[in-house]
């Protein structure tokens, strides 16, 4: 248990206890400051550490921000000396790279911050080379259109997403798509410099081509088809040819098979009904229509072991998609995992990780965006790798948040960005499929009043 005599830093300071996997043990902290100083002492298994920082002038925001991050770090020192040395140190944060833009905007090296927060060396590289990726796509300002489709055709054990099997859903269906259909033609006025559209889910190609095909010419009708354009069509079993004709012929020009692993033993371990047969398949396919494809892998799933996630990321390279995003494990609420493991070991995490940064590498891929997630195993990160000049914008824009996020249908979550503030404000649609159906109306006009003013 936590006791801390400032409860505005209770947050950040649990996010690197959780780190540690140090939750159920007690620690007392005071915090103060004086002098341009911040003090935080700290009582953990019968020891007493103090330290001070000097923090200089600040204004409420920017001393509210040292503070935690003086906390999180001072809590990082203790905790380290008994349990070991994390790969981000002291560094909790989803997006990395935010930090990063924010340290470079105010005329500072990024490194210098990381060093101090006892990021290792690699990891900074990484996020340099992330930065630079980006250069030439990073632009604050435009838009990005979400549109939902949460129904796949089974619920896999590690996923927190809404979706149910298609077969407990089917009946939400049809409705949900006029819902949906009316949704997108609401926010045609908004969209002024559309940078992006992108079709998630669940798994979009399990709706068959009848389906599908009115989505995407509401879509046309709003916004045409003149930029980048990805359906994470999802697992590789519900592929047809039919389906990607239909896409093709609307604009797409992007499309993801998330086969995850290319283990038949995992994908049946982890609640999936296809093959690694059937991945490479949906890819051939695919390739037939000239798409842009990506490729998505998790490491650590059902106690893989380095050589088995090798074994998937070498099929991966070998396929030599446009985009391979290599996830971390993540527990996540919702998910089957969670309900069953309250902590990730996961065995050679680091050493898969390490793994894909090289063999990605070599195999002439640059890491183009990067985020990171509570209760990740070994602490890592997810990160997209794209061949040169194959980098998807939605992707750079959703992750760094530097532009309006349009989005449409149940649990969709909408993003103002005030780019004089550099600021974001949301707007989240219900999860529950009737829910969002009865109150669709209503989603429309609370959604349409954030962008009221573009």
């Amino acid at each position: 248990m936590l006791n801390t005599n400032s409860e505005y830093l209770r947050s950040e300071i649990m996010d690197v206890i959780r780190a540690f996997g140090a939750e159920e043990e007690d620690f007392t902290h005071y915090f103060s400051c004086a002098c341009g100083k911040f003090y935080n002492a700290i009582e953990y298994n019968g020891g007493f550490y103090d330290f001070e920082e000097e923090y200089g002038e600040a204004d409420e925001i920017v001393f509210k921000r040292l503070a935690k991050r003086s906390c999180k770090l001072a809590f990082y020192k203790v905790l380290s000396q008994f349990k070991g040395g994390l790969s981000w140190g002291a560094l909790t944060g989803i997006r990395p790279t935010k930090i990063a833009y924010m340290e470079k905007s105010a005329g500072r090296d990024f490194k210098e911050l990381f060093k101090k927060l006892c990021v290792i060396d690699p990891n900074i590289s990484l996020i340099e080379r992330v930065l630079t990726a980006q250069q030439g796509i990073y632009e604050k300002g435009g838009q990005d259109l979400f549109v939902s489709l949460p129904f796949c055709p089974t619920k896999c054990e590690y996923c927190s997403f809404i979706t149910a099997p298609i077969d407990k859903t089917r009946q939400y269906v049809d409705e949900y798509i006029s819902c949906l259909i009316k949704e997108i033609h609401s926010v045609k006025p908004f969209l002024k410099n559309l940078r992006s559209i992108y079709i998630g889910g669940g798994t979009p190609f399990v709706l068959e081509p009848e389906q599908l095909t009115p989505i995407y010419a509401a879509i046309s009708d709003i916004c045409g088809t003149n930029c980048e354009y990805t359906v994470e069509a999802g697992r590789p079993d519900v592929f047809t040819e039919e389906k990607l004709k239909i896409s093709k012929d609307y604009g797409v020009n992007r499309i993801c098979v998330n086969p995850q692993s290319f283990n038949d033993k995992t994908l049946e371990a982890i609640g999936r009904k296809h093959t690694a047969a059937q991945t490479l398949k949906a890819y051939e396919m695919v390739q037939k229509y000239g798409f842009n494809i990506n490729i998505d892998l998790i490491a650590g799933l059902a106690e893989e072991t380095p050589q088995d996630f090798e074994y998937s990321l070498n099929k991966a390279i070998a396929l030599n998609p446009a985009n391979i995003t290599v996830h971390t494990l993540s527990l996540k609420s919702g998910a089957k995992l969670k309900e069953n493991t309250k902590w990730l070991n996961v065995a050679g995490i680091n050493e898969m990780i390490m793994l894909s940064r090289e063999k990605l590498t070599q195999a002439g891929y640059e890491p183009y965006y990067l985020y990171r997630q509570k209760y990740q195993a070994g602490g890592l990160e997810n990160v997209g790798w794209a061949k040169k000049g194959k980098a998807c914008v939605y992707n750079i824009d959703v992750m760094e948040e530097i532009s309006d996020n349009i989005a449409v249908g149940a649990n969709a979550i909408s993003k103002r960005f005030y780019g004089d503030e550099d600021r974001i404000e949301r707007y989240g649609s219900p999860k529950d499929l009737p829910t969002y159906i009865q109150k669709v109306d209503k989603i429309i006009a609370e959604r349409n009043k954030l962008f009221s003013d573009i």
